[in-house]
Parts: C-alpha cells; sequence; structure tokens
C-alpha cells in the first residue's frame, strides 16, 4: 500500500510539473515569444505601402512645365529699344523649336544643292556644340529643328550670318539682316529690275538689227 500511495503522489507530481512547464510555453508574455522572427515574402506585389513621401512619389516622373516659369521682359524695355526686347525673348525661350529659312531669291538651285546647303549648316553648328539640324524644304526654303530652344539666340546668328539665308522665321517673328526689307518686296524688286532688263535687252537687240 505505501508503494501506491507514493506512486499516486510521483504521478500527481509529474503532472503538475508539467502542466506548469505548458504554462510557461504557451505564455504570450514569454521573452521568448516575443523575439519571433517577421518572415518577409518575397513577392511584394499585393502589399499596399500608404505611407509614401511626396519625394519618392514624384521620383522617376517627368517634370509638368510651370505657366509661371516664363519671366517675360519689361514692357519698358520694348518701348525703349525694340531689338533688345526681340533679344530677351529668344533668350527665355524654351523647349524644342522648329521653322523654316528662306534662302536668297532670284538664285536658281536645284534640291541636291539645297540639301547640300542644309548638311552644310548641320555639320557647321554641330561643331559650335549647338543641337539643331537642317533639311532642304524647297528650292527657295531650308527648314530646322532644335532641341533646345535655349540656343535660339546663336541659331539667329548664325543663319544670319550665312550668305544663302535671307531671313529666318522662329515662332511668329521674322529676323532678317539690318536694312533688308521684307522678302516679299525684295522679290518685287527684282521683278521689275528683271522686266526692265529684258526691255533694254530688247532695245538692243532692235538697235543692232536697224544697224544691220
Amino acid at each position: 500500500m505505501r508503494r501506491s500511495n507514493s506512486a499516486i503522489i510521483i504521478s500527481s507530481s509529474s503532472l503538475l510539473s508539467l502542466l506548469f512547464l505548458l504554462d510557461l510555453i504557451l505564455s504570450p508574455n514569454l521573452a521568448i515569444g516575443s523575439k519571433r522572427r517577421v518572415h518577409v515574402p518575397d513577392e511584394l506585389d499585393d502589399v499596399i505601402d500608404d505611407e509614401e513621401d511626396e519625394v519618392w512619389k514624384q521620383w522617376g516622373m517627368k517634370s509638368k512645365p510651370s505657366h509661371d516659369s516664363f519671366d517675360p521682359p519689361p514692357l519698358d524695355l520694348l518701348e525703349s529699344n525694340p531689338y533688345a526686347f526681340e533679344a530677351e525673348m529668344l533668350k527665355r525661350h524654351s523647349g524644342p523649336s522648329i521653322g523654316f529659312v528662306k534662302l536668297q531669291p532670284g538664285v536658281r538651285r536645284s534640291s541636291d544643292k539645297v540639301v547640300e546647303i542644309a548638311r552644310k549648316w548641320s555639320k557647321l553648328l554641330k561643331t559650335g556644340s549647338v543641337n539643331a539640324r537642317f533639311t532642304g524644304f524647297d528650292p527657295n526654303t531650308v527648314m530646322y529643328t532644335m532641341e533646345s530652344g535655349q540656343d535660339i539666340t546663336e541659331l539667329k546668328e548664325f543663319v544670319l550670318s550665312q550668305p544663302e539665308a535671307y531671313e529666318i522665321k522662329i515662332g511668329e517673328q521674322i529676323y532678317r539682316r539690318p536694312g533688308d526689307p521684307p522678302l516679299d518686296e525684295f522679290i518685287e524688286k527684282l521683278r521689275s529690275e528683271h522686266k526692265a532688263d529684258d526691255q533694254v535687252s530688247k532695245e538692243e537687240t532692235g538697235y543692232l538689227k536697224d544697224e544691220l
């Protein structure tokens, strides 16, 4: 009887010890449980992070042009010195630009000649670090394209320094050498001179016939 009672006592104490250990293991306040490893999945496509800052949101996005960034020159400059006003407007020009250059009128040239002029101008500007490209448009016109409008002043000065060019149109503005009349007036002047030359030629031909 003593052995059976002691066995019962031992089994009861073992059961209590086991319950105590289980309670410790399953306790949420246990220090070991508080240091559980966090598993981060490799696939994060479905994870939504609403705490992105503005810098991250704008990174990689194309900047939108601001209408307030354009700072036109003062109107007083337009009244006092229109040429200086135009120069300041050209300096403030930004973005890509496209336009046309009218060649000297009264000169007969083939389409190959126009292409040759366009290529020559493109090479010359490239050596001057101005990113512009010229293309033959018709026997009297060369078209230009440029990515950065900030170089438009250099483009205008270059074109007007070339003997083949008469005027260049940038936006709605037309630029010529100082003292040159508008293209229409110059063409009309050439036609009048051509008619006068034809009349003189006819008179000289008639005079020679009379002499004979």
